[in-house]
């Protein structure tokens, strides 16, 4: 499967702005974007951003740097096809530990590449409603 997956960039700033309307989960110095675009194409497109408050450019290019790399490493194995991932930069990840950095990526791709079930509420909603009491005195007629 690996040698199959095509690998593309996000290079405009549309592309980003859909992958972010996708779902997200945050791990240490990552926060991973999942768009499943649903059209078919097995292509794999990946981008990379960093904000201004992690620090000044230096410091945000080495981000995006390490992020790329991880990326290019972890993506063949814990991604999923037909699907658009950003990464975006924290706090940190320019100076994280280069393991808990593959770690953090890898956490939040496979968390995105399981699917939730969504949660049952009929029970729950059930067992915790309550019932307002009658009104009306019991003695009388209803």
């Amino acid at each position: 499967m690996t040698d199959l997956m095509k690998i593309d960039r996000l290079l405009r700033r549309p592309q980003f702005l859909a992958a972010a309307k996708g779902v997200s989960q945050a791990r240490g110095a990552v926060v991973v974007q999942q768009l499943d675009r649903g059209d078919g194409d097995p292509l794999v497109r990946l981008g990379f951003t960093a904000t201004r408050k992690i620090g000044g450019a230096v410091v945000r290019n080495r981000a995006k740097r390490r992020l790329r790399e991880a990326a290019r490493l972890l993506t063949p194995l814990h991604g999923r096809a037909g699907c658009d991932y950003v990464f975006i930069a924290r706090m940190g990840t320019a100076d994280r530990d280069w393991d808990r950095l593959l770690d953090d990526v890898k956490s939040a791709l496979t968390r995105l590449a399981t699917p939730r079930a969504a949660p049952d509420m009929g029970d729950r909603a059930a067992s915790t409603a309550r019932v307002a009491p009658d009104p009306r005195p019991a003695d009388q007629d209803r």
